[in-house]
């Protein structure tokens, strides 16, 4: 029997592309590989992957939370509770124990929705965020946020016509599920000059142009805070979106993954659709999605996450739990979790100090690397960046000259992709063009996250290379 070809394989495969773990990952990969070799030729002693929101990555670092990785372990192997009863807080062993009576082993599977309790625990948080009722029952526990986003997506894509919504710049999942489940992207453009800011007239425009080649738009995505922006949205803007949606008979997809990655809280807070939805009394359906990996957690690896849906009948919920239930139940350590995320130490508690430094730490650090590479990154001749007030990113745009255009062309590339691979071949630091996200014709940027340490050494070899870049190429 021959070998398997692509020819044979669905042809949405071809066109899903994921650019945050894209050629320039794979490249950063195989260089850390070379590092390993004693005579490896590389100008770098290792390769910082600033191209993705994975806090606790090698080289980046970011510390667990202890209280979440105490009531883990604890949940691993219970056993532990009486082996070293010295080495928990009271805290922790009490939730290991109320999990445990909820929950049985890790090592089993729950209820395909997620685990009752737990879910319960996620309504009663976003009851206490947003001061409206929360039902668990409408709640899904996920592989984190991506799995209830693919999910979601393939639900609404009802025919080859069928379009949704997505912000440029996006995270690339949204096209990557679009093109996988056959669906449509409708671009709406953020604006730069207005710190990324969400516009409603963009947003008519290309609901206007959907119609005009017989597209139906069926959801909006909105991500807030933004990535890879990190704008945060205003209710009064939300609330104008609201009424779009009402107008247009649109599903709101609220990616709110970022909410505790707040830099400025106090000027620019963030406001969850589930309370602006339910604060103007609508009917829109909305989801709204949540997930472990981000704000401190930063427990990418374990699969954790929610979405909430509201204004679902029954029956539509019916359909979703039968799709979640084929692949049985959302793994047991991301629900565990999400248990710890929604319901941290309170203050009184045996783990609650400890907590909030560890947490405190996290804020502070990120709302200081933001500020100081965006300041840095804008000092640079050709390159300005909006200072994000949230998520964990900047998104700086760079001007390319046309002999940089010209000699792009000629490799095959675009300009800012160019840029990216000179960056981590001289560096070592690899980034995501802005090409991988989406971006007006005519412009390029690249994403990096604001989770490296050594912000200084860091963003030194940002500088470097970019001085070197614009004594080649120059300045448009």
């Amino acid at each position: 029997m021959p070998k398997l070809t692509t020819h044979a394989v669905n042809p949405t495969f071809h066109k899903v592309e994921y650019a945050v773990r894209g050629e320039l990952a794979i490249k950063a990969d195989a260089f850390r590989e070379k590092l390993k070799e004693p005579d490896h030729d590389l100008p770098f002693d290792n390769v910082i992957s600033s191209n993705i929101g994975n806090p606790q990555q090698k080289g980046l670092d970011q510390p667990p939370i202890t209280f979440t990785r105490q009531v883990a372990a604890l949940m691993e192997w219970p056993a532990l509770i009486e082996l070293a009863p010295q080495v928990f807080p009271r805290d922790v062993i009490e939730r290991a124990k109320e999990l445990s009576r909820e929950i049985g082993s890790v090592g089993a599977y729950s209820h395909s929705q997620g685990v009752p309790f737990i879910r319960q625990s996620v309504a009663k948080f976003i009851e206490e965020r947003d001061g409206f009722p929360s039902d668990p029952s409408h709640i899904f526990l996920t592989a984190g946020a991506s799995a209830g986003v693919s999910l979601l997506i393939n639900a609404l894509i009802t025919s080859p016509k069928s379009g949704i919504l997505i912000p440029i710049p996006q995270y690339p999942l949204y096209t990557a599920s679009l093109a996988q489940h056959q669906g449509l992207p409708i671009p709406y453009y953020l604006d730069e000059s207005k710190g990324w800011s969400t516009s409603v007239s963009s947003i008519e425009a290309a609901l206007e142009e959907a119609h005009k080649e017989g597209i139906a738009p069926k959801g909006l995505v909105i991500i807030n805070p933004g990535n890879p922006t990190g704008a945060v949205l205003d209710e009064e803007t939300q609330e104008k979106l609201v009424h779009l949606c009402e107008k247009n008979h649109l599903v709101i997809l609220a990616d709110e993954v970022y909410q505790d990655n707040l830099h400025r809280r106090d000027s620019l807070p963030f406001t969850s659709f589930k309370k602006v939805v339910s604060k103007l009394q609508s009917h829109v359906p909305l989801v709204s999605f949540h997930s472990i990996s981000k704000g401190v957690s930063g427990e990418c690896g374990r699969r954790g996450g929610y979405f909430e849906c509201t204004n679902f009948s029954d029956d539509v919920v019916a359909l979703l739990y039968k799709m979640v239930s084929v692949t049985l139940c959302p793994p047991l350590t991301g629900q565990i979790g999400v248990n710890c995320m929604v319901r941290p130490p309170k203050l009184g508690e045996e783990s609650y100090e400890l907590w909030k430094k560890e947490t405190d730490t996290i804020h502070a650090s990120l709302a200081s690397r933001t500020q100081t590479m965006a300041e840095r990154l804008n000092s640079l001749p050709g390159v300005s960046c909006v200072d994000s007030p949230g998520a964990l990113y900047l998104f700086p745009q760079i001007s390319i000259s046309k002999k940089a255009r010209e000699a792009a062309q000629a490799v095959g590339q675009h300009p800012d992709e160019m840029y990216a691979h000179g960056l981590l071949e001289e560096t070592g630091i690899c980034v995501v063009p802005g090409s991988g996200f989406g971006q007006k014709e005519g412009e390029w940027h690249y994403r990096l996250t604001c989770l490296c340490p050594g912000v200084d050494d860091y963003v030194g070899k940002l500088e470097k290379f970019h001085h070197r870049w614009v004594d080649q190429y120059g300045v448009e």
